[in-house]
């Protein structure tokens, strides 16, 4: 199987699953959230066997898809699974902030070595601009979750971060070419 249609599925697939339940279900967030844990479990179990590694963004991911559905499963209370795009963006930005800053190593360059060179001027900026976009991601889905019906919340998480993610990294490759080397 060709490595990028592997990502795409196990990355948007248990989304996309939850997204036909939710609906499917007359809006049953309850309904959505356990096809989401197990589909995310497959995800995760799935890159294992085909790559023989677990990289740590799904492992985390699925990680905290489990624990907060699972919450919001068990206490009946959706903010546990509202929240968990928050807090997921703000450990990211976290992550890459304490890396660079405290243990001097740059994680994006790290991840993405391979993929394509820059100088190390652009992986600095290149990680500060994913630190700012990560928080800006957590504050939004604050914004939405707490001001917006759940349905427009689920409509956002499906089909909202993503093109905010697919437009922010197209706007980086002007940086990436600047300071390729």
């Amino acid at each position: 199987m060709n490595k990028s249609l592997l990502k795409f599925i196990t990355d948007f697939g248990p989304l996309l699953i939850f997204f036909i339940i939710y609906y499917k279900s007359g809006k049953n967030l309850g309904a959505a959230i356990p096809p989401l844990i197990i589909a995310t479990i497959i995800a995760v179990a799935l890159i294992y066997y085909i790559e023989k590694k677990i990289p740590y963004v799904p492992l985390i991911g699925g990680s905290l898809v489990s624990i907060f559905g699972g919450l919001s499963l068990y206490f009946n209370n959706p903010v546990f699974l509202y929240i968990k795009p928050t807090i997921v963006n703000l450990i990211f930005a976290i992550t890459l902030l304490i890396s660079n800053n405290f243990l001097n190593k740059n994680l994006l360059k790290i991840l993405f070595k391979g993929a394509f060179e820059m100088n190390d001027n652009g992986w600095k900026k290149l990680n500060y601009r994913w630190v700012y976009f990560f928080i800006f991601l957590a504050l939004l889905n604050e914004l939405v979750w707490r001001t917006q019906s759940e349905s427009v919340w689920v409509n956002f998480k499906v089909w909202g971060i993503l093109p905010l993610t697919f437009i922010f990294t197209a706007l980086q490759m002007p940086l990436i070419s600047k300071h390729k080397v």
